[in-house]
C-alpha cells in the first residue's frame, strides 16, 4: 500500500495543493491502491509536498513520484501519445509547474484578503506567541519566491495578464476534446487540473480566478476531471456558478 502525504482537504478543494493533486489523480489514473495521511513540508525528504512511502522508499517530488509509477508499476501515463505529443505535453507541464502556478501563489499568498482567508490559518496551531511570527516569515517566504519566478517583479494586473497567455494556451490546446490531448487523460491533465481548479475554487476571488472563468472550456474541463477523480467531493460545477 502506497502512501500519499498531502496538506488535505481545504480551500474548498479536496486536496490545497496542485501538486499533491497532481500526484493524487496519476494515482487514480494508474489504479494504484493509496491511503492519504496529512503532513506538513519538513517532514518530506525534500521539504515540499508530496512525497510518498513505497514499501518502504520515500519518494519527494511529484515529478519524481511519476517517473517511480512508471518505471516501479510499468504505468505509461502517456501512453497514446507519439514522441512529438510526448514532448509537447512536457512543454505544457513545464508551463503550468513554472508560470500558471506561480500565479496561483500570487492570488494565494500574495493579496492579503486571500492570504487572511486562507493560508494565514496553516499556522492557527502554533503557540499563541509564535503564531503572527510565523504568518509573516512564510508569507515573506513565500512572495519572495514569487519575486523570484519573475511574475512578482510585475503589477498585479501585468502578472494577470502574463498568466492569462499561459491560460489562453491551454484553453487552445483543449478545445473540444476531454482532456489535453483527446479522448484519454494523459500525465499532463493531471497537472493542469490541479492547478486550474486551484485558481477556480469559489473559497478565494481573485482577478486570476476572474480571467480564468473567460474560457469556458477550462471550467467545463475542471468540472468534468473533479467528477471523475473525486466524485464524492462536493464542488459546484463552475459553469453553473457562473
Amino acid at each position: 500500500m502506497i502512501t500519499l502525504y498531502g496538506f488535505g482537504t481545504g480551500f474548498g478543494l479536496p486536496e490545497i495543493s496542485p501538486f499533491v493533486t497532481k500526484t493524487e489523480v496519476q494515482l487514480k489514473m494508474a489504479g494504484l491502491a493509496y491511503r492519504k495521511e496529512k503532513a506538513m513540508p519538513p517532514a518530506s525528504p525534500k521539504g515540499q509536498l508530496p512525497y510518498i512511502v513505497d514499501e518502504g522508499e520515500s519518494i519527494a517530488d511529484s515529478t519524481f513520484i511519476r517517473a517511480h509509477i512508471e518505471g516501479k508499476y510499468g504505468f505509461d501515463f502517456d501512453a497514446p501519445l507519439n514522441l512529438q505529443q510526448r514532448a509537447q505535453v512536457w512543454a505544457f507541464e513545464r508551463m503550468i509547474e513554472h508560470h500558471v502556478y506561480w500565479a496561483l501563489v500570487g492570488a494565494r499568498w500574495v493579496d492579503p484578503n486571500n492570504f487572511a482567508k486562507g493560508p494565514t490559518h496553516f499556522f492557527d496551531g502554533a503557540p499563541e506567541h509564535m503564531r503572527e511570527k510565523l504568518r509573516e516569515d512564510a508569507q515573506f517566504r513565500v512572495a519572495e519566491n514569487y519575486l523570484l519566478s519573475g511574475l512578482g517583479r510585475h503589477a498585479p494586473d501585468e502578472d494577470v495578464d502574463l498568466a492569462a497567455r499561459s491560460l489562453f494556451a491551454l484553453s487552445v490546446q483543449l478545445g473540444d476534446k476531454p482532456y489535453l490531448m483527446g479522448d484519454t487523460p494523459c500525465g499532463t491533465d493531471a497537472t493542469a487540473f490541479g492547478a486550474l481548479a486551484g485558481i477556480l475554487t469559489p473559497f478565494f476571488t481573485s482577478p486570476l480566478r476572474e480571467r480564468t472563468e473567460r474560457f469556458k472550456n477550462l471550467t467545463a474541463y475542471v468540472d468534468r476531471m473533479m467528477l471523475q477523480y473525486y466524485p464524492d467531493f462536493a464542488w459546484a460545477p463552475q459553469q453553473e456558478a457562473a
